[in-house]
């Protein structure tokens, strides 16, 4: 199962955004990677360059490689509505960024491996695919036997932030109502730039 595995704080400042949630040591040094990182005298990006690090970005944000995110954008190409809409909506309903959504787990690398470790069930079964594509009225939840785990426990909160998301915290286990408006997903992400990019 092919995924990064790398430095993440070297991603976020690559980005200059902390993509990967809270990071003591992104705030320490807020600044592009490198030897001479802080001093560099960085040219001014190119449009495809910008195109190009935007697409970057939502990669590693969603943690998806460069042929899944393809095949992705290429169904959300023909799905009805604005491509770029589409493409948040499919990498937001998979099921390992649910799972990070509901607060089973701290990041979307952790709810990655609680799925590939057959610790969350969809549906009353388990799934161990962490892109596995989530409908909405499907409802996921914490096997049984792992609902003790220290991660799960630590992570559950009592309620969900996320409007689309039903979230019932003494089952630990969560409901998809609807696919998210983009006004509502709160990555900051500029997915026009994406389109353009595989426009051309």
């Amino acid at each position: 199962m092919a995924r990064y595995t790398g430095p993440t704080t070297k991603i976020a400042r690559k980005f200059g955004e902390p993509i990967y949630g809270p990071d003591k040591y992104f705030e320490k040094k807020n600044y592009p990677p490198g030897q001479h990182g802080m001093a560099r005298k960085r040219k001014k990006t190119s449009e495809y360059g910008l195109q190009l690090k935007e697409k970057q970005k939502v990669k590693y944000t969603y943690g998806v490689l460069e042929r899944q995110f393809r095949n992705t954008y290429a169904k959300a190409q023909k799905m009805k509505g604005r491509t770029g809409e589409n493409l948040l909506i499919l990498l937001e309903s998979r099921l390992d960024n649910l799972v990070y959504r509901m607060g089973i787990a701290p990041s979307r690398a952790a709810a990655r491996q609680l799925v590939s470790h057959c610790h969350i069930v969809m549906n009353g079964s388990v799934c161990s695919i962490p892109s596995a594509t989530v409908r909405p009225g499907d409802v996921i939840g914490v096997r049984e036997r792992s609902k003790s785990l220290e991660v799960v426990q630590n992570s559950a909160a009592d309620t969900c932030k996320y409007s689309w998301i039903e979230w019932n915290r003494a089952e630990l286990s969560g409901k998809y109502l609807n696919y998210p408006e983009r006004t509502e997903i709160p990555e900051p992400i500029n997915e026009q730039l994406i389109v353009e990019l595989y426009s051309k």
